[in-house]
């Protein structure tokens, strides 16, 4: 069965059917706990090392605080047309 027939398929079911279909399928698609742990792990890792061998440089929270503030209150602000 192709994808589009399985589609045109899920869409003739109930309505709570198809809820159920999709949250079983979106529920596929995300990283278990443990596999969402070990990637931060090794990202937490990655960056302390960066850090200990000086190829980054650190701030201060202060200044990442501006700096996260300022970048949302630019994105935040209404854009106009030129």
């Amino acid at each position: 069965m192709s994808t589009d027939e399985l589609l045109a398929e899920a869409l003739r079911l109930t309505r709570a059917d198809r809820a159920r279909v999709a949250e079983e399928l979106l529920s596929s698609l995300e990283e278990s706990d443990d596999e969402v742990a070990i990637a931060w792990a090794t990202e937490l890792e990655r960056r302390s090392q960066e850090v200990a061998e000086g190829r980054v440089q650190t701030i201060s929270w202060e200044t990442a605080r501006t700096e996260i503030l300022k970048e949302l209150e630019q994105r935040r602000a209404p854009r106009t047309s030129s």
